[in-house]
């Protein structure tokens, strides 16, 4: 087993990761698509994390699978090779199920899709797991493992179960949920647990928590629509909510960017919607987060395309 070193510990604890006093640990992978993406910006990507903190990462432009943060340091816990190879091959599923998507709603457009799945321990047994896609935002298609069954969570979703549980048996994803991925948690505890569990508050190494910094911008598209996108960025930890409102009613999402974590151990994530170029707001976009003492409202309108900073 690899000795990693003592500024691990102290990450673990500041970023709440070691919050395992009733024995919970949780391993969960969150994978995004574009159909269209911009300049220098990745179409696929993967993160994994080990409870709220990020510790693999790979993308379609380096086509590498890498640890991060602490993760750098350990030695022995993955075959990074293999990885890899692993990762290719779900991203080239992954698009291929995007691309499919978009050919059901006949929509050549610029869309996203996620893919969330995980599982949790508690007291070393199996004790839950998920699996959702959400498309352009909206919940799409989820594995129940109490049935097996995927669920669609819209119309077109449907066409999707069908291939799937016809190409594939149900019992592949459950066992993934209830056997495959307890495993490789267990696995990955070889090398953290004693850390996760440590409550050592004498450390003085250690990666600070951050109030999440946030922006606005807005771009005029085509049929007179307006794109208006609210970032959030340099917070710790990852888990983190965002939601737009207009006069009290809360608008309905575009798209939700994934949390994706930067090299400093920071993330940053992002909400669009999408309005008239005519509607001058105001808009709102709420931002929930554990370092903020309540949630945090920030304004837009055509006049004051703002730019704040989250305090707690």
């Amino acid at each position: 087993m690899s000795t990693m070193l003592p500024v691990l510990l102290s990450l673990l604890l500041l970023v709440g990761l070691a919050n395992t006093q009733d024995g919970r640990y949780s391993l969960r992978f969150h994978y995004t698509g574009v159909s269209r993406p911009k300049a220098e910006v990745s179409h696929f990507q993967a993160t994994g994390y080990l409870n709220d903190l990020a510790f693999l990462h790979y993308d379609s432009n380096g086509q590498v699978a890498k640890p991060l943060g602490p993760w750098t340091q350990v030695k022995g816990m993955m075959d990074w090779e293999k990885e890899t190879q692993l990762q290719k091959a779900r991203e080239d599923t992954f698009m291929e199920t995007l691309k499919d998507i978009m050919n059901y709603y006949q929509d050549g457009g610029n869309h996203t899709l996620q893919g969330r799945f995980g599982c949790e321990l508690r007291d070393n047994n199996y004790c839950g797991a998920f699996w959702t896609y959400i498309y352009d935002g909206q919940e799409y298609i989820k594995f129940i493992t109490e049935i097996p069954a995927w669920f669609p969570r819209q119309t077109k979703a449907v066409f999707t179960e069908v291939k799937w549980e016809t190409e594939d048996s149900l019992q592949r994803p459950k066992a993934y949920l209830e056997e495959e991925c307890p495993q490789l948690l267990r696995n990955y505890l070889q090398y953290n647990k004693t850390f996760l569990d440590s409550k050592d508050p004498h450390s003085k190494l250690y990666l600070s928590t951050h109030a999440p910094s946030v922006s606005f911008t807005s771009q005029e598209g085509p049929e007179n629509i307006r794109t208006l996108k609210f970032l959030a960025y340099n917070f710790c930890p990852g888990p983190i909510s965002m939601y737009w409102t207009q006069t009290g009613n809360t608008v309905e999402t575009d798209e939700w960017g994934d949390i994706v974590p930067g090299e400093d151990g920071t993330y940053h994530s992002w909400v669009t919607v999408k309005v008239p170029s005519s509607d001058t707001g105001p808009y709102f976009c709420h931002v929930q987060h554990s370092i903020l003492a309540q949630t945090l409202t920030v304004l837009w309108n055509e006049r004051h395309e703002s730019q704040a900073a989250g305090t707690s």
